[in-house]
């Protein structure tokens, strides 16, 4: 941003900074976009009807806005299949083109839980008629997340257990080490195609078991060496 934009006057009031905020901390992380990989853990490749050892890896964008740490998921109107995908949600503190591998994981700041929350249904009639599928994944709410916790702190999680609950019931259940591609390869690969940012969020993927909520649900999910993450459909 330039210091013309940064001091501009403008003529509607500027949105708010899309946020989340940070485990043990009054400050938040400002988010820049929102990057998603598709089919990232072999099962739920299979299950979503597709081959992960013959496809590259793919992604898709919500918007920064559509994440939320409210405990309260909304039900989002236009669909009655809406599913659940729990993922480890990485955040950059640095950004670049053409990253290498070995300097990914220098640009992380930290980690937490979130929820790539679908409305399948919509998504599916997309994918037929070969069409984008933000009407299907960008909607308002649909990225639930816990607090932001600092690499710092925890490391880098490569290995550990990943698993949703409904109801108490487990739905989805996996690890962190079945991701196809990794985290570093992750932010290599979208380097290619984007300069990656400060502020930038790449949710990377969920285990088998995606299904749908209804209203009423409450959801729990958990990312080992992360944190956890209790949402409500409301």
């Amino acid at each position: 941003m330039s210091n013309e934009t940064a001091n501009a006057e403008y003529v509607i009031v500027p949105p708010a900074q899309a946020s989340l905020p940070i485990r043990g901390s009054d400050k938040r992380f400002p988010v820049h976009r929102v990057y998603c990989i598709g089919r990232n853990y072999a099962a739920h490749a299979v299950e979503m009807g597709h081959d992960p050892d013959k496809e590259p890896p793919f992604f898709f964008q919500k918007n920064p806005d559509n994440l939320t740490d409210a405990d309260v998921f909304p039900y989002p109107d236009r669909s009655s299949d809406v599913h659940f995908e729990i993922e480890m949600v990485v955040a950059l503190s640095g950004g670049g083109r053409d990253i290498p591998v070995e300097k990914a994981e220098e640009l992380i700041w930290g980690y937490g839980v979130g929820l790539d929350m679908t409305r399948r249904d919509l998504q599916g009639q997309a994918k037929k008629m070969g069409r984008p599928w933000e009407v299907g994944k960008a909607f308002e709410d649909s990225a639930p997340c816990n607090a932001l916790v600092p690499a710092s702190e925890i490391g880098h999680p490569t290995d550990g257990a990943v698993w949703l609950k409904v109801n108490g019931e487990t739905r989805q259940q996996g690890n962190l080490n079945q991701m196809i591609w990794k985290t570093p390869e992750m932010i290599a690969i979208l380097s290619q195609y984007f300069e990656l940012q400060p502020g930038d969020i790449i949710m990377t993927g969920t285990p088998a078991g995606v299904g749908p909520i209804q209203r009423g649900d409450v959801m729990e999910g958990h990312v080992e060496g992360v944190g956890d993450l209790k949402v409500t459909v409301g």
